[in-house]
């Protein structure tokens, strides 16, 4: 049997593909920054935000498979991946220009539930845009430069309403309920960015047609005959006992979480356990009257039969990601009272702690966008899941040994390995995972494996911050010390992981 292969790019061609993510992260960077601002400057309380922030991630969990699934039936003018990102591009860019204008709290928590849909609308496809047009060997390169672009993006965007104050100085205050100029500016500047960012791609780029696209995938017998593979069907009592275990799990954190009166959060994860469960059943009612290309049975269908190296890597981003969000949550709690000693979030050591995280948060993005294009080259001497199991280890240890430090400048050697660590992980896993995915599933899957990212941010919103209180008696530096031992756990896990292409 034989199998066409594509052809490759040159590194512009390449460039311009992934170009639209320095965009996209530009206007991540400012939402992740920002967003808790606005919500306190509208009247939140701090122990209201992560309940409003509880969007973003259930709306990933949502928007993306979806985005998936459609992207994967589309093909007109502008391809096959394009038209989201044009439809996401203008519809994140508008809300980033409304974002920093609305008058009340409500407003404001609608609007970012909008931008996260719209940044997910065009976000999920870029990877499979990656994957749909490099080959094997090239993946590597492509999601590297995606991670530069990434780390380029956040650096930048972070520290644009520092350097709206201090270098344009553009005032950072305002009066009571206004969000500062500087703010405001700064979502001006991250939503035109944005949009012409991925115009750029938009217009640069081109994608193979679903006839190439099928070409590259089938098969060919002895003959030269084409050979297709189809999907095996999925067994209803393969999605009736999925079904009864995501029911059983929500109605047991629901009761547990009642019973014992704990944290009040837990009743999220709960619900969305139990919701979950009912929307499998209504995928099995529909598998039933024999609407198997339903989306939603489609969709459901594809998470139960993932590839095996889809599985495993699903382990390893569960543990990657619930320690990044550990240190994305714990971080400034942690350095300011461990290192500065201060817990008033008034105060002005306090908030010196925190203007030095975001510093910190600085150094590792920036590291990894430096270290982007090394990974490759490592991986090409050894293999992907060596380059990406020594950069987990070393981003592990960085975040477990935060605890050991006293001074807050010897803090940037731990973020070196973070950041080398982050790059990795927006590139290595996603290299080997579309080597083992159809083509024509590629966005789907790509959206699925974003459910192994969400999962764990909304466990870290929920589950760590109730040990935290209970068993850490509020030390949030203990989180972080949980968070890098997960990322260690996910270290070792891929090593065990199936990767059709070794190097």
């Amino acid at each position: 049997m034989s199998i066409i292969k594509k052809p490759n790019l040159s590194f512009w061609q390449i460039w311009n593909m992934s170009f639209g993510f320095l965009g996209i992260q530009f206007g991540f960077a400012l939402q992740n920054a920002n967003v808790s601002r606005i919500f306190e400057t509208m009247g939140a309380k701090v122990e209201d935000i992560p309940i409003l922030w509880i969007a973003a991630p259930i709306t990933g969990l949502i928007i993306q498979p979806i985005i998936g699934y459609m992207s994967d039936k589309t093909w007109g003018r502008l391809g096959r991946r394009r038209p989201y990102f044009l439809v996401g591009a203008i519809l994140a860019s508008l809300a980033l220009f409304i974002m920093p204008n609305v008058p009340a709290l409500w407003m404001a928590a609608g609007m970012l539930w909008i931008m996260d849909a719209s940044i997910n609308i065009t976000m999920e496809p870029f990877r499979a845009f990656v994957g749909d047009n490099l080959n094997d060997e090239q993946r590597n390169t492509g999601f590297a430069m995606q991670s530069f672009f990434i780390g380029i993006g956040a650096v930048v965007g972070s520290a644009l309403p520092w350097i709206m104050s201090n270098w344009l100085h553009i005032p950072n205050i305002a009066p009571e309920g206004i969000i500062p100029p500087s703010v405001k500016y700064s979502f001006y500047a991250g939503g035109a960015m944005f949009l012409l960012t991925v115009l750029w791609t938009v217009f640069s780029s081109k994608e193979y047609s679903p006839e190439e696209l099928q070409s590259f995938e089938n098969k060919n017998d002895e003959k030269g005959k084409s050979i297709i593979i189809k999907d095996k069907p999925v067994p209803k009592n393969t999605f009736l006992r999925i079904i009864l275990s995501f029911a059983g799990m929500g109605a047991m954190v629901s009761l547990l979480t009642y019973s014992m009166h704990l944290d009040k959060n837990l009743y999220i994860l709960g619900g969305i356990l139990l919701f979950f469960s009912l929307l499998m059943l209504y995928a099995l009612m529909l598998k039933s009257k024999g609407k198997e290309e339903s989306p939603i049975v489609e969709v459901f269908s594809d998470l139960l039969r993932m590839p095996k190296t889809m599985k495993q890597l699903s382990f390893v981003q569960f543990f990657t990601w619930l320690g990044l969000f550990a240190m994305w949550i714990y971080s400034t709690s942690g350095v300011t009272a461990h290192i500065y000693g201060a817990t008033d979030v008034h105060s002005e050591v306090y908030n010196e702690g925190a203007d030095w995280v975001g510093i910190l948060f600085m150094v590792y993005n920036g590291v990894a966008a430096l270290v982007a294009f090394g990974l490759p080259v490592l991986a090409r001497f050894t293999s992907r899941k060596i380059t990406h199991s020594i950069s987990l280890a070393l981003g592990g240890l960085g975040l477990a040994s935060m605890i050991l430090f006293k001074d807050p400048t010897f803090l940037i050697i731990p973020m070196i390995g973070i950041g080398i660590a982050w790059a990795s992980i927006l590139s290595m896993p996603y290299a080997i995972l579309t080597s083992s995915l159809p083509t024509h599933k590629m966005g789907i899957y790509m959206g699925i494996f974003n459910f192994f990212i969400v999962i764990p941010q909304i466990l870290a919103a929920t589950i760590l911050g109730f040990i935290v209180k209970r068993f850490f008696d509020g030390d949030a530096m203990l989180a972080l010390v949980v968070g890098g031992i997960s990322l260690l756990i996910a270290a070792v896990m891929v090593l065990f992981v199936e990767d059709k292409n070794i190097k």
